[in-house]
């Protein structure tokens, strides 16, 4: 059972630009997009300030984000990278079962990687982590390099958007059909 602390924080930062960007896409009714709590059991409490200083898991969580986007299905997980070597060991078994196969009933799972280092946001679409993941599999590397990206998947900002990844969502609609 893996237990909570401070370290559950990270990549808080992200969620929230995510968050604030789903707001905007929200208003505009272009999606509908929803971040999914994961559920914890409160173990030890600080007294003073009522924060939870302990927790466990009660399940094993399977994606960061999920809704629609004008009537298409999507799911999403959010990650941080601080290096130019991104560990396949971040993202877990059960997380690519649930993207494949939200995938195999018509939706469309990737993933949100922030290079914290280059400032920089990408779109990982399913199909790509899919390929290292096989490489893993098949006892390759169990990371992919920064150099290994589809340039053409990087998130440039626009004005009033944070995280504009919907434009990328549509690039990867479009290789679909």
């Amino acid at each position: 059972m893996a237990t909570w602390n401070s370290r559950g924080l990270r990549g808080s930062t992200l969620e929230d630009l995510i968050n604030r960007t789903n707001e905007k896409y929200l208003e505009s009714h272009l999606a509908l997009i929803q971040k999914i709590p994961t559920p914890i059991t409160p173990v030890e409490f600080d007294s003073d300030s009522r924060t939870i200083r302990l927790a466990y898991f009660e399940q094993k969580s399977t994606v960061d984000y999920i809704g629609t986007v004008q009537g298409i299905p999507v799911c999403f997980d959010a990650k941080e990278c601080a290096v130019d070597t991104f560990t396949l060991a971040n993202i877990h078994e059960h997380q690519v079962a649930f993207m494949e196969e939200f995938e195999n009933q018509g939706g469309v799972a990737f993933f949100i990687i922030y290079y914290t280092h280059k400032n920089l946001y990408y779109y990982l679409t399913f199909r790509k982590l899919h390929e290292f993941w096989k490489r893993h599999e098949e006892g390759g590397r169990k990371s992919f390099r920064f150099e290994e990206l589809d340039p053409d998947f990087f998130i440039s900002p626009r004005p009033g958007l944070l995280i504009p990844y919907l434009d990328l969502l549509q690039k990867d609609l479009n290789l679909r059909e």
